[in-house]
């Protein structure tokens, strides 16, 4: 493991409730990628999705429990330091969030809800959260018995919002609103029955963006319009090998090269990261190989802003493994983990 510090920090959110120190900071070796920890922070339960402010300051996380809430922490040398009390955002189990015109923006899951809150000029949260509630269902009972919003992401333009809904099989293009953040709803582009999407990334050109779904091992590639707010599917990618069992199968997320030409999803259960190449146009993703993620149910992917290396929060096994990319093929092979109980994101300042 390198020793040199660049000064860039890694944040590592994890779940408390099952071991997990809360937020840890870590040092970044700039040569091999490897991550020391220096400290962690349990101020809020289940830190499981973590984002950082456009300047670098500030460190947001939701509280994915039953109560639901999002906290601010200011970055300093001695590590995140909460601004203030976490602010519920009226929705149960956050998973995921985003910063976007001056808000905070949660997806939470098992209300099937998307909440934003206003970012004040301290960089603390202001409340109450204005809620867009969900609707509809999907075909697969145990899993889509109502609706799960499990991500929302700002499109690269900055104009619209989208949520993407595992329950319902699909994913709300809305325009955020001046008066207290609300989210109005422009259109609501149906995914297969049963795909269960989960995350999406854009493309580095913007005008692509992939869907990676939980329910079946796949990526749904879509064309992406943000002059008309238009998301319009083409096609889909298996993201096993002929072969490999489905069903024991849960993507998590995805994520793509600066350069676009590749694209890597993680797979939980068959504990792999997949390789995609993609084409000049973005509308055609082709599995090259899998590659063991170093550890078990791999839950989020992070590439480091160098390009050069790939991190995988494995949850259950307990560590952060990190890859090095060939940037020929776009393979990534393993070089390193430290020890992360209960890890389930990794964010880079």
């Amino acid at each position: 493991m390198g020793t040199s510090d660049s000064g860039r920090r890694a944040y590592i959110g994890s779940f408390t409730t099952a071991g997990g120190a809360g937020i840890t900071t870590a040092a970044v070796d700039p040569e091999s990628g490897a991550l020391t920890p220096l400290h962690s922070t349990d101020a809020v339960p289940n830190p499981s999705y973590l984002a950082l402010s456009p300047d670098g300051r500030y460190l947001y996380a939701v509280s994915e429990t039953p109560d639901g809430a999002a906290a601010a922490f200011a970055l300093t040398p001695g590590g995140p330091a909460p601004l203030a009390p976490a602010v519920p955002v009226d929705g149960a189990d956050p998973t995921h969030l985003t910063l976007t015109a001056g808000h905070l923006v949660t997806a939470n899951y098992s209300s099937g809800s998307v909440s934003t809150l206003p970012i004040r000029a301290d960089g603390s949260l202001g409340g109450p959260a204005t809620v867009l509630a969900h609707q509809g269902s999907g075909p697969r009972t145990d899993r889509q018995e109502g609706p799960h919003a499990h991500a929302v992401l700002p499109d690269p333009s900055g104009r619209w919002l989208l949520s993407v809904d595992l329950g319902t099989d699909s994913v709300r293009v809305c325009a955020l609103g001046t008066a207290g953040g609300a989210l109005t709803v422009r259109e609501e582009v149906r995914l297969r029955p049963g795909s269960g999407p989960r995350h999406l990334a854009f493309h580095p050109r913007g005008d692509r963006a992939y869907v990676i779904n939980e329910l079946d091992p796949t990526v749904t590639v879509c064309r992406w319009d943000a002059d008309r707010g238009a998301l319009t599917p083409l096609g889909e990618t298996r993201l096993l090998p002929d072969g490999a069992a489905p069903a024991e199968t849960f993507p998590s997320e995805l994520v793509l090269s600066q350069d676009g030409r590749f694209a890597w999803a993680a797979n939980r259960g068959h504990d792999s990261l997949s390789v995609l190449a993609l084409d000049a146009s973005g509308d055609t993703a082709t599995l090259v190989t899998t590659v063991h993620c170093g550890g078990h149910w791999p839950r989020d992917l992070a590439l480091h802003p160098d390009g050069r290396h790939l991190y995988a929060a494995n949850e259950r096994s307990g560590e952060v493994t990190w890859f090095t990319i060939d940037p020929e093929s776009g393979v990534p092979a393993r070089t390193g983990s430290v020890r992360a109980p209960a890890a389930s994101c990794v964010v880079f300042v």
